[in-house]
């Protein structure tokens, strides 16, 4: 055979290659990918991100607790008062010392108030996406803060106001003696707010084959 032949041969065997390839890609499943409001995804990554603004709001609480002559603490000792009911605010023996001594019991607290942030990240974070999506990040601030105020008033007075009383007989937390509504407003802000800068990181991009790339 001649050099002419081999190369209409090995032309022959790429086209036939080619037609191949298509009849593959014809049977090949289609791509899926979410038609409009991606509810789940976004339910799913504001899971995620309520823990890490919760961990934000805590450690905010942490640091200026003591600015205000409060216990670095004394958030999670309140917060406490849930499950353990008035026995949470025997945890200090002196006011303005802490006197806990198993470690587990504020490990607990604290596993308790990062679980709170994580359900409460997952309706914050689709009203978020759903109407601060169309802002810019001063918008979304804005809007954050105003979720952040409305979440703090249904927790506080629409629900905790009569379901800490009714469990365990005393509402600890919503009592501005122990915890200053100025206080729980602000937790809840600086929750909100974390959530609104951390809202690019949970943005659905479908995913893209490299065919469809180029």
């Amino acid at each position: 055979m001649d050099v002419d032949q081999k190369r209409r041969e090995l032309d022959e065997l790429k086209i036939r290659v080619s037609a191949i390839e298509d009849q593959l890609g014809s049977l090949a499943p289609p791509h899926w990918q979410a038609q409009g409001y991606y509810a789940a995804y976004y339910a799913t990554t504001g899971c995620l991100l309520g823990i890490f603004a919760a961990m934000v709001s805590l450690l905010v609480n942490v640091i200026g607790a003591p600015i205000a002559g409060k216990n670095a603490l004394e958030l999670i000792r309140v917060y406490l008062t849930f499950p353990l009911g008035e026995t949470a605010l025997k945890l200090t023996e002196q006011p303005g010392h802490y006197a806990l001594d198993d470690g587990v019991i504020l490990a607990i607290g604290c596993c308790l108030y990062l679980f709170t942030g994580m359900v409460l990240g997952i309706p914050f974070y689709l009203v978020l996406t759903r109407v601060g999506s169309r802002y810019s990040i001063i918008g979304r601030l804005i809007f954050a803060s105003i979720l952040s105020f409305a979440l703090w008033l249904f927790n506080f007075y629409a629900v905790l106001s009569w379901l800490q009383p009714m469990l365990f007989g005393g509402h600890w937390i919503t009592d501005p003696k122990l915890l200053p509504p100025w206080v729980a407003a602000a937790t809840h802000l600086v929750f909100g707010w974390t959530m609104a800068l951390l809202y690019p990181l949970g943005e659905y991009i479908p995913y893209r084959r490299p065919t469809e790339v180029s």
